[in-house]
């Protein structure tokens, strides 16, 4: 007697599906809604709000696009972000290589301290990064902003590579030992490689966080010119108070760069996070 195999039971997946497209709905109206009306004329904006321009109005974009100081704090954040995130990746991946490599008295220690940044907020102390930055000379000065998001990223940074790197076995390290690799030779050939999903990971979030990140910039930078794109769409928004379609124009350019960069390496990003999650 032939015993059919039942189909699996989708029901129990249904509420996950709704849950999800909840909250996708959350995230992406809100961007819709932004780049339509950044197409929009003012006075469209309060009687259609969520329909199609009935007019395209491009100089919202193309008068963004034309402006020189746009161009700087675009670069400012880039520049910025993309030293973040090599700075804060190169130590946390030597810190992670030493905690999940090597066994020394205190590792488990020291991890926890390392740890234990999570937990400290960093609206609590910027009072005395201010005060430090401002001792070392480093205000306006684009350093004490990449040193210090460095400083906050390395403790998550830290846990996902340490997670990953234990995964990997140690008959691997021993084969590369015997070939005559040395400790950093099998750290830098042969680890990395096989960390690239955890390693764009955290780029991805390092790049992201200090994208979005305004109040420690607006802290360190007194002079516009070293701006970045969060304190450009605040000054943007009290020049351009009345003209609503255009400061949502200069919100939509403000989030391509993050998003695209979000939406080439969120493959690895997920697989990073899995890996860590799964094998740490």
């Amino acid at each position: 007697m032939i015993h059919r195999k039942k189909a699996p039971a989708r029901t129990n997946t249904l509420p996950l599906h709704a849950i999800a497209w909840v909250v996708g709905a959350f995230i992406l109206i809100p961007v819709i809604y932004a780049f339509l009306g950044g197409f929009k004329a003012n006075s469209e904006l309060s009687g259609n709000p969520f329909g199609l321009p009935e007019t395209w109005v491009t100089a919202n974009y193309t008068d963004v696009l034309g402006s020189g100081s746009f161009w700087l704090q675009m670069w400012n954040s880039t520049f910025i972000a993309v030293v973040t995130t090599v700075l804060t990746v190169a130590l946390a991946a030597l810190a992670g290589f030493i905690f999940a490599r090597y066994a020394f008295r205190g590792r488990e220690l020291l991890f926890t301290v390392f740890t234990a940044g999570l937990m400290f907020p960093f609206a609590v102390a910027i009072l005395p990064i201010f005060v430090l930055l401002r001792t070392f000379g480093l205000l306006d000065n684009p350093l004490g902003v990449i040193l210090t998001q460095a400083a906050f990223g390395l403790p998550l940074t830290i846990i996902i590579l340490r997670g990953f790197f234990r995964s990997i076995p140690g008959e691997i390290e021993e084969a590369a030992i015997i070939d005559g690799c040395t400790p950093f030779g099998f750290f830098w050939r042969i680890l990395l490689p096989m960390a690239r999903p955890a390693i764009a990971t955290v780029s991805v979030l390092a790049i992201v966080g200090s994208w979005n990140n305004f109040m420690l910039p607006l802290v360190v930078f007194s002079e516009e010119a070293s701006w970045t794109l969060p304190l450009g769409i605040q000054q943007f928004q009290g020049q351009y108070a009345s003209d609503t379609a255009r400061i949502l124009a200069y919100l939509v350019l403000a989030m391509v760069p993050a998003l695209g960069f979000y939406a080439l390496a969120e493959r690895h990003l997920v697989g990073g996070i899995t890996a860590g999650a799964t094998k740490g």
